[in-house]
């Protein structure tokens, strides 16, 4: 393959990882917006409580000011109107949720709206183990590995017959190992939610002076 074609296919497969990466970081952050997720179950037991204190860790410091006052507004309506104060003081709470996160807010979700593996991952916090979250996750991923290797072996042991096939082969392969690589970044804890904390880490330490080089090079 000439360099700038194995350039041009490394980019892609790049950016392919980096949307992925994305995609799952912003899947995940959506369930907090659900009517059943842990933010609004949070909200619920504060109203019932009219204690404010258990929504407060879901959002920034500087974001306490403006959910105490959406919680306050919450208490302070009447029995005719409190199921939409209600719902209007978790939309503020996921709202300032996920701009702390540097997510965007689309409107709250209907309970059950969540992917099978989070509702499993909330599970598995509350009843105290996490093994049948590792067996849901264990068999679709080796699933997935076996349907993708079984189709680049397949083309692989063609590729050299024919240009077409030569290609069929590269597709297939480009998706087999794109797709081990991107789960293997996850489970190496190179995620989304791992390089969001990283640059937050990042922005919090000082920055050094450039050291001149002497050397003359």
């Amino acid at each position: 393959m000439k360099p700038a074609n194995l350039l041009k296919t490394s980019l892609l497969g790049i950016s392919a990882c980096a949307a992925l990466l994305l995609a799952t970081y912003q899947d995940a952050a959506a369930h907090c917006d659900t009517l059943d997720g842990p933010v609004v179950q949070d909200a619920r037991k504060a109203i019932q409580a009219r204690e404010v204190t258990p929504v407060l860790k879901w959002v920034k410091a500087k974001d306490e000011k403006a959910v105490r006052a959406a919680f306050q507004k919450a208490l302070a309506s009447g029995a005719k109107n409190r199921e939409a104060a209600e719902t209007a003081f978790f939309g503020t709470l996921v709202k300032i949720h996920r701009a702390g996160e540097g997510a965007p807010y689309t409107g709250l979700k209907p309970a059950g709206a969540v992917e099978p593996a989070v509702a499993e991952a909330d599970k598995a916090l509350a009843s105290g183990s996490a093994d049948a979250l590792v067996k849901l996750i264990s068999d679709d991923v080796a699933a997935g590995i076996r349907k993708r290797y079984e189709h680049a072996a397949a083309a692989y042991t063609h590729k050299d017959e024919s240009v077409a096939q030569g290609r069929e082969f590269v597709e297939a392969y480009v998706e087999f190992t794109h797709y081990v690589e991107r789960l293997h970044q996850l489970a190496a804890g190179k995620g989304a939610h791992a390089e969001h904390a990283e640059q937050g880490e990042s922005k919090k330490q000082p920055k050094h002076h450039k050291q001149t080089n002497h050397s003359g090079h």
